[in-house]
């Protein structure tokens, strides 16, 4: 075989493997529209069976606008939300800002967040005590903390940044951390006793107010941060578009003034859906970069 043909088989060889590579992308991305299941995950910030009862009506609309089966698969920590997305076991994903900063570097921008709630553009975290000394972030100098997950944006990586605005390191200025796992789990510490104090999402706080499951005169929020982006639904770049546009074009019309739309913005505490973007969450990523949290 002549150099010159040599080189054209070799050619010819990358060019057919890139195609079949270039096939099989395609085949994995279409994969959800193939079996006819939309998988969907949601990061576990709440108790297993209160994100089943938030997500029944938002799956059963979402099957009606793509035509696909919806299946929502609980994970055991946020780590596997993460990784599920990246690895193809699941489809969506209810993230927080930071799981999915962490999914986005860790699939090297392979993911696209679709939608979000319009709270979720200037979201906020709670501090709350039952220790009638705690009035300011300064005063958990040599007190015990409660944090929700580690990789909780709301629960533990904003909490920590403003505590290291107002000059307070939780690794070295308090008596303790602890992290419970989740939100509502945060709140029952702090209000059993376990910890001074604890830092969560300002939603849960609020519905667990609402719902009287917890007593304000009894566990008081004593510090409400600023502002931040924070949860979005996302989704693999290289999901069918189509698909993509049907499940962002569902998210966008749902409305508080229909019964069905009434039910679903309540359970997911969203006034209405807004669209998002990746920018969205660089002051996010920036924060977790110099928290030393994202690695």
């Amino acid at each position: 075989m002549t150099m010159s043909l040599r080189r054209q088989v070799l050619k010819t060889l990358g060019f057919v493997a890139s195609a079949v590579a270039g096939t099989m992308l395609v085949a994995g991305a279409a994969q959800a529209q193939s079996n006819g299941v939309l998988r969907v995950s949601a990061i576990p910030d709440e108790s297993p069976t209160e994100l089943q009862r938030k997500f029944k009506p938002l799956g059963d609309y979402l099957a009606k606008a793509t035509g696909l089966k919806v299946e929502f698969t609980p994970v055991t920590d946020y780590a596997a939300s993460v990784e599920g997305l990246v690895n193809r076991k699941i489809d969506m994903v209810w993230f927080g800002g930071f799981t999915f900063v962490q999914a986005n570097v860790r699939s090297k921008g392979q993911v696209t967040p679709l939608v979000q709630r319009e709270e979720d553009e200037k979201f906020r975290s709670v501090f709350i005590t039952t220790v009638p000394g705690i009035t300011k972030l300064e005063d958990l100098k040599g007190k015990t903390l409660a944090f929700g997950s580690e990789s909780s944006t709301s629960g533990h990586l904003m909490p920590r940044s403003f505590l290291l605005q107002a000059k307070v390191n939780p690794d070295t200025d308090l008596k303790r951390i602890a992290f419970s796992g989740a939100h509502d789990a945060t709140v029952a510490a702090v209000a059993g006793g376990k910890v001074d104090a604890g830092a969560l999402n300002i939603s849960v706080w609020e519905k667990l107010v609402e719902t009287k499951k917890v007593d304000p005169k009894q566990v008081r929020v004593f510090y409400t941060t600023p502002g931040y982006f924070d949860y979005n639904w996302t989704v693999r770049s290289d999901m069918d578009p189509a698909l993509k546009k049907k499940i962002t074009d569902a998210f966008l019309a749902l409305d508080g003034s229909t019964a069905e739309g009434k039910q679903i913005l309540e359970l997911q505490r969203a006034t209405r859906f807004v669209p998002t973007k990746t920018a969205n969450y660089g002051a996010i990523e920036a924060a977790a970069r110099n928290a030393g949290l994202l690695k």
